[in-house]
Parts: structure tokens; C-alpha cells; sequence
């Protein structure tokens, strides 16, 4: 079953075209990457998924929905983080997560909602730190348990470790692989291309605002008889 069903879109604004035309599907459960170099479209083409732009032309459902449509009941269903995503910073984890968490649910549930959002952060005692004194691993993990406490059936995460130190890094693509583990679809994007081989279950390389190739990251540096994914991008690209 495929959550996500991104076809023939375009977006103009003005006399730019910042996405040309961007095919791709995203299956139940998976970890997909759209990967590519910056000013490339992922960013304008994650945005239209989480309906915050309007498409100028094709179509996105996500689990059936039409985004210009039905984007009401998309919303219901998505979780977006944008790279640059803030917190309030005068505020504790703790008090953060359970001011998120009142947007979504009350009652026990809301409670429920707290309670995976502090165990998916994984902060330890900091959780009762000010947001202010967390470094930007410990608040990218705040910001990705803020994201994934509603339960979304896509969860899109945009450059995601961007800026990040090795170590940082390599925890929060631990977080993503149990998110996916948990039912959870996610959507990411990268300019990392060693980040994306290494977790994604399949990947679509856009470059000029088009999608240029799509598959696991197995079989495309099999057919293009590559090393590594930077190296099928150039060759992709290149034709």
C-alpha cells in the first residue's frame, strides 16, 4: 500500500519553475529519502505535501487524500519538520512537549502523548533543562519527538542532521529507524548522500527540479555500476 503519491507536480513562482515535474511514490512503513543538491526543489516539494504551498499543477494524495482537496484531512494524518524548526526556548522539554501536546489530546491520551514524546526525545534528566540551554543535537531530538507524538502516518522530515556533529547525527538516524519501526511512513530529504544510503529503504535523486532516478540504493549503484550514491547522482545527471 502506498501512503504517498506524488505526480506530474509542478510549482512556479513568477517566472520560476522552481519544480519542474516530480514523480515518485512512497510505500507503507518505508523510509524514503528525496536527495539532491541545494536549490534543487526538495524543500518547495516537501512543503507542497505538507500542504503549505499550492501546487501550480499535477497531484499529491497522501493515504488517499488530495492535498489541494482535501488538505484539511491531510493535516490530520502528516507531521512536518522543516530544517530550520524552533522551540520556545524560556520553556523546559518537559513543559514544551506537554504544551505540543495539548494542540492534539486530552485527557489520558494526552497523557499517553507526553509520555512517548519524553521517551522518544531520550533526554534524561535534561528534559527538565530550558530549551535555551540545549545544544542542536538535543534540540533536534526534542523537535522530531514533537513531531512523531500525534502518531502521524507520515512523518516528513527535511534535512533533518543538517548541521549536526558525527555522533548527533548518528543517534538521530537511529531515532528515524525506530520511528519507521513503529508503523510510522517517513518521508526525508537530504543533501547527504552516505546519510541516505545508509538509511533510506528507497530514494528519488532530484536535480533542476525533476526527479532523475528513483529505486533502492542497491539497485542504483548496481545499474550505474557506482561505489556510492554521489557518484550515481553525477552519472544520473549527466546521463
Amino acid at each position: 500500500m502506498e501512503t504517498l503519491v506524488v505526480k506530474n507536480v509542478q510549482k512556479t513562482f513568477g517566472e520560476i519553475e522552481a519544480v519542474k515535474q516530480v514523480d515518485f511514490s512512497v510505500k507503507e512503513g518505508e523510509i524514503f529519502g528525496l536527495i539532491g543538491p541545494n536549490g534543487a526543489g526538495k524543500t518547495t516539494t516537501l512543503r507542497m505535501i505538507s500542504t503549505l504551498l499550492k501546487l501550480t499543477s499535477g497531484s499529491i494524495k497522501v493515504c488517499g487524500y488530495d492535498v489541494m482537496e482535501e488538505s484539511d484531512e491531510v493535516r490530520k494524518i502528516i507531521s512536518y519538520l522543516p530544517e530550520d524548526a524552533g522551540a520556545y526556548k524560556g520553556l523546559t522539554g518537559r513543559s514544551y512537549l506537554k504544551f505540543m501536546a495539548g494542540f492534539f489530546a486530552d485527557g489520558e491520551e494526552y497523557d499517553r502523548m507526553v509520555e512517548k514524546a519524553i521517551e522518544l526525545a531520550n533526554l534524561g534528566d535534561r528534559i527538565d533543562s530550558k530549551i535555551d540551554t540545549y545544544s542542536k543535537g538535543m534540540m533536534r531530538r526534542l523537535l522530531i519527538a514533537r513531531a512523531i507524538m500525534p502518531s502521524p502516518k507520515l512523518a516528513i522530515l527535511d534535512e533533518v542532521t543538517s548541521g549536526l556533529d558525527v555522533i548527533n547525527a548518528f543517534d538521530i538516524r537511529d531515532v528515524i529507524r525506530d520511528i519507521a519501526k513503529s508503523g510510522v511512513t517517513v518521508l526525508m530529504s537530504s543533501h547527504n548522500m552516505f546519510e541516505v544510503d545508509m538509511l533510506c529503504d528507497r530514494i528519488a535523486m532530484i536535480s533542476n527540479g525533476r526527479v532523475v532516478i528513483t529505486g533502492t540504493p542497491a539497485e542504483l549503484k548496481e545499474r550505474y555500476g557506482a561505489s556510492n550514491l554521489e557518484e550515481v547522482f553525477v552519472k544520473a545527471v549527466k546521463g
